[in-house]
């Protein structure tokens, strides 16, 4: 039976503390890595895309990266609302289908149906707990 409860430390991959112990090992909560597995420091992490959505003020900035926490530490914002996964032709997509909320460059108004989307992509969990999930996917062979 499967029971969640703290970790014996921190996920070696995405630093939760939470875990579900599955038969006789543990698998970290957020990410689904198995605990005590090492990722291999010699490799590159695999790409994972995303198109993030950032909040200034009244203004949503959708841009693209794969490298998200560099990215954003380049971004002044108040506040990230959500990732998706995707590259620069999803992000292409959804600057066409919010272009009438476009104040200049990547910033558009968060007005209903742009917040009515970045709902849609929100759950219970943290923008980083979706990235985490979508980098171990990427790991496991």
């Amino acid at each position: 039976m499967d029971s969640t409860d703290a970790l014996p430390g921190p996920c070696l991959l995405c630093a939760s503390l939470t875990g579900t112990r599955v038969d006789q090992a543990w698998v970290c909560a957020v990410c689904g890595w198995r605990y005590g597995d090492v990722p291999d420091d010699g490799l590159p992490l695999p790409r994972v895309d995303v198109v993030y959505y950032l909040r200034f003020d009244r203004r949503v900035k959708i841009g693209t990266s794969h490298r998200p926490r560099q990215r954003l530490k380049a971004i002044r914002h108040d506040e990230l609302l959500a990732f998706e996964r995707g590259d620069r032709t999803l992000e292409r997509r959804r600057h066409q289908e919010f272009a009438s909320l476009r104040e200049g460059g990547e910033w558009f108004t968060l007005a209903t149906p742009l917040a009515e989307h970045i709902t849609s992509l929100q759950s219970a969990d943290l923008p980083w707990n979706h990235y985490a999930r979508w980098l171990c996917e990427a790991l496991r062979p």
